[in-house]
């Protein structure tokens, strides 16, 4: 089986005029891979209602199974006026493909668990205090989430929410071969190298190096993130991680958006 990997598509931020939609492109390249399935690991939109539709449209128009898990640009209430973020988060669990809570059995017997996950700070630079990172602030540029994701509990109690619903999906089944989604990092290798002086704060909002401690003791195979707008992968103590951003239409290398996703998306062979 092979599934195909991807994730911040940003469809909204990256549309040109003259050009197929972010979703066709995709749609072509899968094709073109023969895909048996496809695992989007968050940051389709800017806005619930149109990642949603995304979504729908991809799963419509595929024969195999749309995988997703929401990044945090997925739960922005920016355009939509939802001020409750778990609003949001109910929207995207009704998608049958959404991975929050609900572990997607594939037909070989490999089991796709995830959630967003979320930060906890431990990405950060050890000069800054708590505090400091609390702020969501620094160098006159603001972390959005906090303008825009009202979760009404703290960053570190939602990493914490995300990060015991995915140990007790691990747990419920261990001793399966599996593949753990989160849009958030879960390896400090994937964070921003230094030196670099902004992203010594703003690493922080990009994930947890807690995550990586559940690759282990479960055993899991595969672990898929990103938000980070990198491409990389690493292996590490039996664990063959990846990510595979799309990332803005600035980032890109290639001229068209075809071209583009064929050389972010990733297959993992099960």
């Amino acid at each position: 089986m092979k599934l195909g990997v991807i994730s911040d598509l940003h469809v909204d931020l990256n549309e040109l005029a003259g050009e197929p939609p972010i979703e066709e492109a995709l749609l072509e390249v899968a094709a073109e891979k023969g895909l048996d399935g496809l695992i989007i690991a968050g940051d389709i939109s800017n806005d619930a209602n149109r990642s949603l539709a995304v979504l729908h449209e991809l799963q419509e128009r595929c024969d195999y199974p749309v995988l997703f898990v929401p990044g945090n640009h997925d739960y922005w209430s920016k355009d939509n006026g939802i001020r409750d973020t778990w609003d949001i988060y109910r929207q995207f669990q009704t998608f049958e493909g959404c991975l929050s809570e609900k572990p997607y059995e594939l037909a070989n017997g490999w089991v796709v668990i995830g959630n967003s996950g979320w930060y906890d700070y431990t990405m950060g630079e050890p000069e800054y205090s708590f505090e400091d990172f609390e702020r969501m602030h620094a160098m006159d540029r603001t972390w959005q989430d906090s303008l825009y994701v009202q979760w009404g509990m703290s960053n570190k109690d939602i990493h914490r929410y995300f990060y015991e619903r995915i140990e007790r999906d691990l747990a419920e089944h261990q001793g399966k071969p599996v593949v753990m989604v989160t849009h958030m990092l879960t390896h400090p290798y994937f964070k921003v190298p230094m030196p670099h002086p902004q992203w010594r704060y703003f690493n922080a909002f990009l994930g947890s190096e807690e995550y990586a401690d559940l690759y282990r003791r479960y055993g899991v195979r595969y672990g898929i993130m990103g938000h980070v707008h990198y491409r990389k992968k690493f292996a590490d103590q039996g664990t063959e991680l990846v990510c595979a951003c799309l990332g803005y239409r600035k980032e890109w290398r290639k001229a068209s958006a075809v071209e583009e996703i064929r050389d972010c998306l990733q297959t993992i062979s099960l």
